[in-house]
């Protein structure tokens, strides 16, 4: 079944002070310097697309996702079960957590033997940009702006580092599914997941939208760039006109501040359209 639009948030038309000068974020990233950006009222999903949606549109499609066609993706190495069940093709030398592991897709999450039966309202993991774009397509939606994502995931708050204020767990509780423990080896998962977690855990933000903090990265329309000047803006709310790299939002379950503190609202990163990991999500948004 194709979403339905009608019933999601609509993110009022107006003036936003976007990205951050926020000592915690990366300059090399560009999050900075802050400024402020008209944006027009669009619609956005409250929720990540689920394994229960993306199912329907292969159902519905045949679709074979850039995973599928390389034979493997990449997972995270505390969630392999048995590593010397699966076929393990190589690991980045930047990041060795990461295994490219044979046959790990969106539906075998973590390679041959794994599934999505019991995860059906979880995001939808192992999707590149393009396929992303396919099931946008397919389901009469887009990808949103950078700036149409960062405005929907702060809620209505100005300036903050989270969709929920400046304190990453306020009187204690846990807001989003990041890590929790010491990175990459040791995950206490006090938040409750060690990988994904529902796309309706915890408290929405202002907007009602769920997990923009944490949880998956979520693809953007735009091109990834570093240039501060070449961002989205009123005039080009799309951003760059091209690029090597799509724009990700949101950080995801293995996000710690030791490491990659990019669960906050202002935070950005990027891949190339055909890559894939088993943290890599999206959501959708819609016009008006």
């Amino acid at each position: 079944m194709r979403p339905d639009p009608s019933s999601w948030p609509v993110i009022p038309e107006g003036d936003y002070l976007l990205g951050t000068d926020d000592q915690e974020g990366f300059p090399s990233d560009a999050e900075g310097p802050a400024r402020r950006v008209r944006v027009k009222s669009f619609r956005m999903s409250p929720y990540a697309v689920t394994n229960a949606d993306f199912t329907a549109f292969v159902d519905s499609t045949g679709y074979v996702t850039d995973a599928e066609k390389f034979g493997w993706s990449y997972v995270f190495h505390l969630l392999i079960a048995d590593p010397g069940k699966v076929a393990i093709v190589g690991s980045p030398q930047q990041t060795p957590w990461w295994h490219g592991v044979e046959g790990a897709c969106w539906k075998t999450p973590e390679g041959p033997g794994s599934g999505i039966a019991d995860r059906m309202n979880h995001p939808v993991v192992h999707v590149s940009w393009n396929d992303a774009k396919a099931y946008c397509e397919w389901a009469g939606v887009r990808l949103p702006t950078e700036i149409e994502w960062e405005t929907a995931a702060r809620g209505g708050l100005e300036g903050k580092r989270y969709p929920w204020g400046d304190v990453l767990r306020p009187n204690g509780e846990h807001r989003c599914n990041i890590w929790q423990g010491v990175f990459p080896t040791k995950n206490h998962a006090s938040d409750g997941y060690l990988g994904t977690a529902p796309v309706d855990a915890y408290q929405p933000n202002g907007y009602g939208l769920y997990n923009v903090s944490g949880n998956v990265w979520e693809w953007c329309a735009d091109w990834f760039t570093r240039d501060p000047a070449r961002r989205g803006s009123a005039e080009r709310p799309e951003g760059p006109a091209e690029g090597e790299a799509r724009v990700l939002k949101g950080g995801s379950y293995l996000c710690h501040h030791s490491y990659c503190n990019r669960y906050r609202v202002a935070a950005r990163s990027g891949n190339t359209p055909d890559s894939s990991t088993g943290n890599m999500g999206f959501r959708v948004a819609a016009d008006l």
